[in-house]
């Protein structure tokens, strides 16, 4: 269930986008702007000021910056920032049931095997999946800590303005093939 935006209240909003970057790790600006109701600007404007004062950390992971506690190891923070995004987060969760074929993966995840490829790209950089190969080259998927990965995917909701984003990709791929 997605959550609603976040009220004004009487809160400063510089300490709004601080306590919601806080209860929400890895939230990209366009989804924080959004949640916020806030301006662009407005947001770019108290983000540049908090990562500043180091009460927030950005990191850009594949193309989007995202936003963070800064006790947040590097680590958990670019997982974090890779299952905000449905297709890798689904294709995690299938493999939290142990090593699967990639065709199998994107099957159940409803997706192009290119489309499934391009988000493993980031997770196996990440160190979060690895591709095995067997004695006759055919890959297999599997999660390198699937303890960890648990915990990660326990720390995400997303939103349904990132899922309809993700859905609206995978109908362009579909489409395209």
């Amino acid at each position: 269930m997605s959550e609603p935006p976040a009220t004004r209240g009487d809160r400063p909003t510089r300490e709004r986008v601080a306590d919601y970057v806080l209860a929400h790790p890895g939230l990209h600006f366009n989804e924080l702007v959004r949640r916020l109701d806030l301006a662009p600007g407005q947001a770019q404007y108290h983000l540049r000021r908090l990562v500043r004062a180091d009460r927030v950390v950005d990191e850009e992971v594949s193309g989007r910056t995202h936003y963070f506690d800064p006790g947040i190891d590097p680590i958990e923070r670019e997982r974090l920032a890779l299952f905000r995004r449905e297709t890798a987060r689904e294709a995690v969760v299938e493999l939290l049931d142990g090593p699967a074929r990639p065709d199998a993966v994107a099957g159940e995840v409803g997706v192009a095997r290119s489309t499934l490829e391009h988000h493993l790209d980031g997770l196996v950089d990440a160190g979060v999946v690895e591709k095995r190969r067997d004695a006759r080259g055919r890959v297999t998927l599997a999660l390198t800590d699937p303890e960890a990965t648990a915990r990660s995917l326990r720390r995400i909701e997303p939103s349904l303005p990132d899922r309809l984003l993700d859905r609206f990709t995978r109908l362009v791929d579909a489409l395209l093939e």
